[in-house]
């Protein structure tokens, strides 16, 4: 419970607060795990006041960095938009001036990198883009190219797994990409109890999104 909160409504507070510390008693999720999954709320959900800064914070007092929260939006635009993920940065800019954190540097993409080409786009994914379109595969074949290596400041495939199906759980697409998904956090070497436990961290972000999401989920991790 933030002061702030309370300051707003004192039984919110208690709510929010009674809520957060139910999900935040989750083991199987590093903390770092859990600012990446907050932060994404975030940004899928535009809420760049009062969560976005509180969410920053409590990154940063369990070790996670803004370079760290910096890398998360660089990878998470692809999923959740370029524009979304653009109004984070600039929100975490003005987190790290009122902190009086120095904007982190990062190693720019090799050029290369940044025009269309190869990827390592998994086939059974180009081929179901390809039922789809050609352009929306070469979309996606860019994507792919520039997240070589996971990109500057790299999130491990564990982590790009939990994000992305969050992803999904927030805007409800819950079919081929959050399979997809679902299966790239198992191949990082989350467990299916892992996987599970994103998904109970994420009830906190709309408990309807989370219900329509776990029919979804145990079908796949049967299926797995």
């Amino acid at each position: 419970m933030t002061t702030t909160e309370t300051s707003l409504d004192t039984v919110f507070a208690q709510l929010a607060g009674a809520t957060e510390d139910y999900v935040g008693a989750i083991l199987e999720l590093t903390d770092r795990e859990k600012t990446f999954l907050r932060v994404t709320a975030d940004v899928c959900q535009g809420t760049f006041g009062l969560p976005f800064t509180a969410h920053v914070r409590t990154g940063l007092a369990a070790g996670v960095s803004t370079a760290d929260v910096r890398a998360l939006l660089r990878f998470v635009s692809y999923d959740c938009g370029y524009h979304a993920a653009a109004a984070g940065l600039e929100r975490l800019a003005d987190v790290e001036a009122e902190l009086g954190i120095a904007r982190p540097d990062a190693e720019p993409l090799d050029p290369e990198l940044l025009t269309p080409g190869p990827s390592p786009l998994p086939d059974a994914v180009r081929a179901r883009l390809d039922e789809l379109d050609a352009h929306f595969t070469g979309f996606f074949d860019l994507q792919s190219r520039m997240r070589a290596g996971h990109g500057p400041g790299t999130l491990s495939e564990r982590e790009r797994g939990l994000v992305s199906l969050s992803v999904d759980v927030h805007y409800q697409t819950l079919a081929d990409t959050f399979r997809t998904h679902v299966g790239r956090a198992l191949r990082g070497g989350a467990s299916p109890e892992d996987v599970r436990a994103a998904l109970r961290f994420n009830a906190q972000f709309g408990v309807t999104r989370a219900w329509h999401a776990w029919e979804a989920l145990n079908p796949i991790l049967a299926d797995s």
